[in-house]
């Protein structure tokens, strides 16, 4: 018996990208689809966003919230952003906009969100987080300290460990644990404006696997309409989805 999960993470509100990505994994075929969080701030259409996110969940999909979600749903930026000393004018902006663009029931939705869902499929468990175990922050980038790292991915169990966070597609064996980081769908830091997910198979009596995908869709009218939105730090958000590189 073999099962087969769609990664998606860090669609950060860039519809294009996300519907891309989405008849891609479905030529693809998988079992279920599992979405990592940080769903629409800064990108151009939340409400679009939240809607197919909502109706993947519908269809069976596993979602959970990422740290923005959090910005948007409820305004705590100290929670969203705890590395920051002080949260940047365009970082609220971008997050009052989504706020009143989203619909209550909308809202209501990240609210309700876990941090984490755990799958168990044979004798392996596989835990969806958006930054790392028992976090939606702390994150796992491929060059963060080795003793941290061991430290982060040794607060679970799961045998495959899928995140997201970084903005930068990442899939390691760090010891017998597999991490599966797809990059993100809609706001790429890699030199990639592609549509980033990753696909996991787990089989019986076999080691999991999982590869990294990108697809891609036209970066530019997502930008251009993130550009014409006007709000602080608009300029540098368009440059991002266009050259998916972090532009600030």
């Amino acid at each position: 018996m073999t099962l087969r999960l769609a990664l998606v993470s860090d669609i950060h509100g860039n519809l294009d990208a996300l519907e891309a990505a989405l008849a891609d994994i479905e030529r693809a075929g998988p079992d279920r689809t599992v979405v990592l969080g940080d769903l629409v701030l800064n990108g151009p259409r939340p409400v679009e966003t939240v809607d197919a996110v909502m109706a993947l969940e519908a269809a069976g999909a596993m979602v959970i919230a990422g740290n923005t979600d959090i910005a948007v749903a409820d305004g705590d930026y100290s929670a969203a952003f705890p590395w920051l000393d002080e949260v940047p004018a365009g970082h609220r902006a971008a997050a009052e906009w989504a706020r009143e663009a989203l619909r209550d029931e909308q809202l209501e939705y990240l609210r309700r969100l876990p941090a984490e869902r755990r799958l168990s499929f044979g004798d392996e468990l596989l835990l969806a987080t958006h930054a790392s175990p028992g976090s939606q922050t702390a994150g796992l980038p491929a060059d963060l300290d080795a003793a941290v790292t061991v430290q982060r991915v040794t607060r679970t169990d799961a045998r495959v460990i899928c995140c997201g966070h970084t903005h930068v597609a990442d899939l390691r064996e760090l010891g017998r644990k597999l991490l599966v980081n797809p990059g993100s769908c809609g706001y790429a830091f890699d030199g990639s404006p592609d549509a980033c997910w990753a696909l996991v198979t787990l089989a019986e009596d076999e080691e999991p696997e999982a590869e990294l995908r990108r697809t891609a869709y036209d970066p530019q009218r997502s930008a251009e309409e993130v550009a014409d939105r006007g709000l602080p730090g608009d300029v540098y958000r368009a440059a991002t989805i266009r050259t998916g590189r972090f532009v600030r």
